[in-house]
């Protein structure tokens, strides 16, 4: 991709550059392309860090390896969840939100000073909490919950990444008035734009939330208060820690509908149902945090009865809605296209060779069937009771984080790629394996840990055959073959995630220089009006004759209502009546 035109916009006094993508046919903001790039280079930079983490932990919950002693273990899980729940997404979530508004817009990126400031402040916030981690004296895990203390830069570590983050969706919301200001588009804002809307606007409830708590659990830390009640504490906490995966869902489901539209020209089934289920997040997903919270005795049993009823199945509405009108777009597009032969043709001839088509629909799929169903088990208040505080938790995460979210960044790469960063990706065949060898991995990872987790294996214990305990304890023989299995899965998705890091660093940095001449080449291949239409143009599908989405959908509402009552048969036996 060459620089076509060079255009100029005052903004305080600063020229803003343009190149013109020969792809898309949008006007590029130069300062927002450096701003994506370097928010991506670092997002990938935590991902290495967090994945390494990330299977030492792994290979220590494998009791026929067990590898790190018990302090080590506690350091490395902190700082696993730190990188890779924190750092490395909401550092790819910023380029997200960047390439949504002064790309998808067309106009300049609104105060790019501050945004590198932002951009600033979390490096350096993210950077000092890892050392904080690393020096030994804050292995308080992901949750940090008090009374446990942490030193004070690791608390002040994230407050200053708050705030950089912070600043960074202000950014995002000053281009959208640009944007509306200078007329540099028609009607109203695209779809993806519109997810990341959703996504900015949850990431301010967000990242206040980590404020409020952040900054006096710091000054608890320093001496300055004396006391930091525990209950008040995890609220607030999981305000943030469980609303930052919400961030992510808005974000991911943006992508899915921005991949299916670049890949095969999809439109959603309709764009007002779209929007309205984008909608349902703002007002409803964050109060899914509360399932991290139904055993705490301070909390009245009202509070979670809403949380984990009314407000929690209007969140899934929303996600169900998507995750009917995402693959119902496909089917649409592709019989448009012209595969119009039995029920299936339409998936079949899919390009899965594409690995960001490939990489979506798995990251669609696996969500949908491994974290959305486990989230609603979880978010029921009589069966949490059964799996709270087991490792079913963090198996749920690993389907939602990882399966969902980081499957989904990693297709969307290999767009931005050739469209950002102006660079073809190096070993293409690698790259098609890539991602089903990381869902592959990933999804091992999640089932595995559920199954281990409705065993009741515990969710955060160094040694599960408590090899050093005076009492000691035994689960079922099925746990620890199910611990192993995660291991060997955890090894299969660090495979996956190293090929990613490798292929992306580099075409970074060896890449052959894309241009007019070979973006399509570049991108798929796939047809350059396509992709032109893809980004300039929205509206509905027009069709509801989907009849092999209809077959997907009901295979994925049978197996939600089997396991969710088999949970309930299991919660029957614990607690037997009579």
């Amino acid at each position: 991709m060459s620089i076509a035109t060079a255009e100029t916009g005052i903004m305080g006094g600063i020229a803003a550059k343009f190149r013109t993508c020969p792809a898309t046919g949008l006007k590029v903001d130069l300062a927002a392309q450096n701003l994506i790039k370097a928010n991506a280079v670092a997002a990938v930079v935590f991902l290495l860090i967090g994945g390494i983490f990330g299977l030492l932990v792994a290979l220590t919950r494998w009791p026929a390896v067990h590898l790190l002693p018990s302090d080590w273990f506690y350091l490395v899980l902190t700082a696993h969840g730190l990188d890779v729940l924190l750092l490395w997404i909401i550092f790819f979530e910023m380029a997200v939100l960047y390439f949504a508004s002064s790309i998808l817009l067309n106009c300049r990126l609104a105060a790019p000073k501050v945004a590198w400031a932002a951009f600033g402040l979390m490096l350096f916030g993210g950077l000092m909490t890892n050392v904080a981690v690393l020096q030994g004296d804050s292995s308080v895990m992901f949750t940090s919950y008090v009374p446990m203390k942490a030193a004070p830069h690791f608390y002040l570590g994230l407050i200053l990444f708050a705030v950089g983050a912070l600043l960074g969706t202000i950014v995002f919301f000053g281009t959208l008035v640009i944007a509306k200001e200078e007329q540099t588009y028609e009607g109203s804002v695209p779809l993806v734009t519109f997810g990341a809307i959703v996504a900015a606007i949850i990431a301010v409830f967000t990242l206040a939330s980590g404020a409020i708590i952040l900054v006096p659990t710091f000054l608890w830390s320093v001496g300055y208060i004396s006391h930091i009640d525990s209950v008040m504490y995890k609220v607030i906490w999981w305000g943030m820690g469980h609303s930052s995966q919400q961030i992510n869902m808005a974000a991911q489901v943006s992508i899915w509908y921005a991949i299916a539209a670049i890949t095969v020209g999809a439109k959603p089934l309709s764009e007002k149902v779209s929007r309205t289920a984008f909608f349902l997040y703002i007002l409803f997903l964050q109060l899914a945090s509360a399932h991290h919270l139904l055993v705490e005795p301070g909390l009245s049993a009202e509070w979670r009865i809403f949380n984990t009823s009314y407000a929690l199945y209007l969140a899934v509405l929303g996600s169900m809605i998507h995750g009917m009108t995402i693959p119902g777009a496909i089917e649409a597009a592709q019989r448009r296209n012209g595969y119009m032969n039995g029920v299936f043709e339409w998936l079949r001839k899919a390009p899965w060779g594409n690995p960001a088509f490939s990489g979506m629909f798995l990251s669609l799929t696996l969500f949908g069937f491994l974290g959305g169903i486990s989230g609603v088990v979880l978010g029921t208040e009589q069966i949490n009771l059964m799996l709270h505080n087991t490792i079913y938790v963090p198996g749920h995460f690993h389907a939602t984080v990882v399966c969902g979210t980081t499957l989904a960044f990693m297709a969307m790469t290999y767009l931005v790629l050739p469209l950002i960063f102006q660079r073809e990706v190096i070993w293409p065949k690698l790259a098609k394996i890539q991602p089903y060898l990381f869902g592959l991995g990933a999804a091992g990872i999640s089932l595995f840990m559920m199954g281990a987790g409705t065993l009741g294996v515990s969710r955060r214990h160094w040694d599960i055959t408590f090899s050093d305990a005076s009492i000691t304890f035994d689960y079922p023989a099925t746990a620890f073959l199910m611990m192993g299995l995660n291991g060997i899965f955890a090894i299969v998705a660090s495979v996956g995630g190293a090929l990613y890091i490798l292929i992306t660093v580099g075409t970074v940095l060896f890449g052959k220089k894309v241009d007019g001449s070979n973006i399509v080449a570049a991108l798929g291949p796939m047809p350059q009006k396509q992709v032109s239409s893809a980004i300039k143009e929205y509206g509905s599908a027009g069709t509801w004759n989907l009849p092999g989405t209809y077959i997907l959908i009901s295979v994925f509402f049978v197996s939600f209502v089997l396991y969710y009552f088999v949970n309930w048969k299991y919660l029957s036996e614990i607690w037997p009546l009579g």
